[in-house]
């Protein structure tokens, strides 16, 4: 019996001196020190790269769909002008110019556009389309290289 409380007195001593370890007392600055292998600053580089290629799917606003190639760009070249903020893409779906604008989430943003957007062309409506990545406005990260 006393065997078992000696080797259940020296657990609890080595439990207490473990726990003893991991509490530290520091000031606190208010300052995070991110300490991590430069391996995986690039892996995460790495992985931002892929993903700013990536498409999403999305929404857009169809402005134009016709045969003729110069009306097609006439259009796009029109809603640049009144909107150059709004990114413009122009597809070929055989047999048909396709005119779409703009990069939205979803479908509420389309849709607010959608209305600024009726005024000056009256046939635009919403389509489902694989989107580019918004630019977020996210805070630089410090590298420690």
């Amino acid at each position: 019996m006393t065997t078992i409380r000696s080797l259940f007195f020296i657990f609890f001593l080595c439990a207490l001196r473990t726990f003893s370890f991991a509490q530290t007392v520091s000031t606190d600055t208010g300052k995070v020190e991110l300490v991590q292998d430069q391996r995986i600053r690039e892996l995460l580089d790495k992985q931002i790269e892929i993903n700013s290629k990536a498409n999403i799917k999305g929404y857009r606003i169809k402005i134009h769909s016709g045969t003729d190639k110069a009306k097609a760009k006439e259009m796009k070249a029109k809603f640049i002008a009144r909107f150059a903020n709004v990114p413009a893409y122009e597809k070929y779906d055989q047999p048909n110019f396709n005119i779409r604008v703009g990069d939205f989430r979803t479908k509420l943003e389309a849709y607010k556009f959608l209305k600024e957007v009726q005024t000056e062309f009256p046939a635009a409506f919403i389509v489902v389309d694989d989107i580019e990545f918004p630019d977020l406005d996210t805070p630089d990260v410090p590298d420690k290289k």
